[in-house]
């Protein structure tokens, strides 16, 4: 075939084009093909937070830029109910509508010499590359250490080796026969931003399946982008309605006329991440990580996109088993931090947890600035929260103890 590549990579939003960017950044030399079923500019629903780890990430692969002409934000609000805690981040974040911010990365990916196909994946076949000394193919489940597969993608394109990044409905994590866990599900417009909200971002958390919360993000432009979502049932009650999910937004931020709304799903990253040997990676929502407390999944899409595009050239290059090299380096970077959002998403279903994590946010600044980290970045729980909550229930345990007594 003479539609052949060193790497094919399926998606080329924030996860797939850094992976294409990661690669071609090792090894300028090499055939990338950057393949989407759309054109861009494209819109893409999402909350457009661009934490500050990504802008790391990306410069870490000499990609800079991509946040120039939008605002920097330092103001984070949290809130449930009547508690609340507001204060300036450690580090500015930005928010940038998807459609700017992916096309920014794959105009990038073009530059450094990727190739971008618009066509959408309906096939994946993995193939030998080479034949037995009978002449005779070998099984598909020996090694490909050594690039002794391709994959053939819809037919006709051939890979070496292929990124999937093609998002929460992924062709390629099919194709590898592993599961999602939980998801969540959210709906996203744009709305004029109110004056006392300029500059900031907020969260409030609502009472339904958490994490539930509705957002706030001041674009910096006049508009913010504002949102709902919530974690989908898995036992077989139905899931929200649009209806539903607006209902919560206007209850929870009420006062925003929004436009262009779109839902999406979000595969929640769990206590453990997988992927398997071979030469089929995983990036981004195809690879089940969408921090569970928060919903953020574009830094985890730009640091495995680059960890994939990374492992593949080790790979390509003799270095070994991709699968197991981009597994490696995934558990290396996020192994800790993916256990410990898993343990604060399950804390954070008690009301109680997350009525008592803003009020030690509210009187500790280092404890706000571990939230933040742990819910944007790759943070952990620490010993400075962990007892801040338990002093904090201990009191509120106390206090509703004595106010029975009277």
């Amino acid at each position: 075939m003479s539609d052949t590549w060193d790497l094919v990579v399926v998606g080329a939003g924030p996860a797939g084009a850094s992976a294409a960017l990661a690669a071609l950044h090792a090894d300028p030399a090499l055939k990338v093909l950057l393949l989407d079923r759309s054109d861009f500019p494209r819109d893409k629903s999402c909350g457009d937070g661009i934490a500050p780890h990504c802008l790391d990430k990306l410069a870490s692969i000499g990609v800079t830029g991509v946040e120039e002409g939008w605002a920097p934000l330092t103001q984070l609000e949290l809130a449930r109910s009547e508690q609340a805690v507001a204060r300036p981040m450690a580090r500015p974040v930005y928010v940038i509508p998807r459609q700017v911010f992916d096309a920014r990365l794959v105009e990038r990916a073009v530059d450094r010499g990727a190739e971008l196909r618009r066509e959408k994946l309906v096939s994946l076949e993995t193939v030998s590359s080479r034949t037995d000394s009978n002449g005779t193919v070998p099984d598909r489940t020996v090694s490909y250490e050594n690039n002794s597969y391709e994959t053939v993608l819809n037919g006709t394109i051939r890979g070496r080796i292929v990124v999937g990044a093609d998002g929460a409905h992924s062709v390629v994590r099919s194709e590898l026969g592993l599961p999602y866990g939980r998801r969540a599900i959210a709906i996203r417009g744009y709305a004029a931003t109110p004056a006392v909200r300029r500059g900031t971002q907020v969260i409030r958390y609502g009472d339904r399946r958490q994490p539930a919360y509705a957002w706030a993000f001041d674009r910096g432009d006049g508009l913010s982008n504002i949102g709902y979502g919530e974690l989908l049932p898995t036992d077989g009650e139905p899931p929200p309605s649009r209806a539903l999910l607006l209902d919560q937004l206007e209850q929870l931020l009420p006062g925003y006329d929004g436009t262009e709304w779109k839902g999406h799903h979000l595969p929640l990253s769990g206590w453990r991440w997988q992927q398997p040997d071979g030469g089929l990676l995983l990036a981004g929502d195809a690879a089940g990580l969408i921090n569970p407390m928060t919903g953020e999944g574009i830094y985890y899409a730009i640091a495995t996109g680059i960890a994939a595009g990374r492992s593949a050239v080790r790979a390509l290059r003799g270095g070994g088993d991709a699968g197991a090299l981009h597994r490696q380096a995934v558990r290396a970077e996020f192994g800790r931090h993916l256990k410990h959002t898993w343990v604060a998403s399950r804390l954070a279903e008690h009301s109680m947890i997350v009525d008592g994590g803003i009020r030690v946010a509210r009187r500790d600044r280092r404890v706000f600035d571990e939230l933040v980290e742990l819910g944007l970045g790759d943070g952990r729980i620490s010993g400075r929260l962990v007892r801040g909550l338990v002093g904090g229930l201990g009191r509120r345990a106390v206090s509703t103890t004595s106010g029975r007594g009277r």
